[in-house]
C-alpha cells in the first residue's frame, strides 16, 4: 500500500470530487476491504458486501470528518454492509420456508417425491454431486472436499447453493401449480 502521507491526500482529493483520486482510493482499499468481508459475511454474501461497501464509500466520501478515521469507518461500512445482506437473507429464507411448510402440508408423498427429482434433476452437475454426496449418502462436509478435491468452505458454499436452488425450485413449482 502507499503511504498514509499519499493515502490522506487520495482521500482529500476524492472528497473534493477527483474522481481518478477516488478510484486509485477504492482499488488501493478493495483487498483490504475483501478480506473483512471473509471474517464478518457470509461466504456467498462477500462479493456483494465488497461491491456495496464501495458503492457506499463512493457517494459518501464527502461525508468523512476526520481523514484519519477513514479505516476505522471503512471496517463499520462493510460490517454494516454484511449485517444487511444477513438480515435479507434471513427474511428471505423465512418466506421460502413458510412456502415450504404450505406445500408439505397440502401434496402426497408421490408428489413430493416426483417435484424433488424434478428439481434435484435441473441442479447443474457440481451442485447435484455435493448434494448427492451430503444429503442422500450422508458423507460429511471433510470427506466430500476430500472426495472432490475441493476445501471445505467451497463445499459448505456450494451445498448452501445447491440447497437454495432446489428450495427455489420447489417454491416457484408449488407457486404455479
Amino acid at each position: 500500500m502507499q503511504s498514509s502521507v499519499d493515502k490522506s491526500q487520495l482521500i482529500i482529493a476524492a472528497q473534493a470530487g477527483d474522481t481518478v483520486a477516488l478510484g486509485c482510493l477504492l482499488r488501493e482499499y478493495q483487498p483490504l476491504i475483501r478480506r473483512y468481508a471473509y471474517r464478518h459475511c457470509a461466504m456467498n454474501d462477500v462479493d456483494d458486501a465488497v461491491q456495496e461497501s464501495l458503492i457506499v464509500i463512493t457517494k459518501k466520501i464527502t461525508s468523512l470528518q476526520a481523514i484519519a478515521a477513514f479505516s476505522s469507518w471503512l471496517f463499520v461500512l462493510i460490517k454494516r454492509q454484511c449485517l444487511r445482506l444477513a438480515r435479507v437473507s434471513m427474511r428471505f429464507e423465512h418466506t421460502i420456508d413458510q412456502d415450504m411448510e404450505a406445500m408439505f402440508a397440502t401434496q402426497t408423498d408421490q408428489d413430493l417425491q416426483r417435484d424433488l427429482s424434478k428439481a434435484l434433476a435441473a441442479l447443474p452437475p457440481h451442485y447435484l454431486d455435493v448434494i448427492l454426496l451430503r444429503d442422500f449418502e450422508e458423507l460429511s462436509i471433510s470427506e466430500i472436499a476430500h472426495r472432490l478435491g475441493q476445501s471445505d468452505m467451497a463445499i459448505k458454499s456450494r451445498l448452501h447453493r445447491a440447497r437454495t436452488l432446489v428450495r427455489n425450485f420447489l417454491s416457484e413449482n408449488f407457486r404455479s401449480a
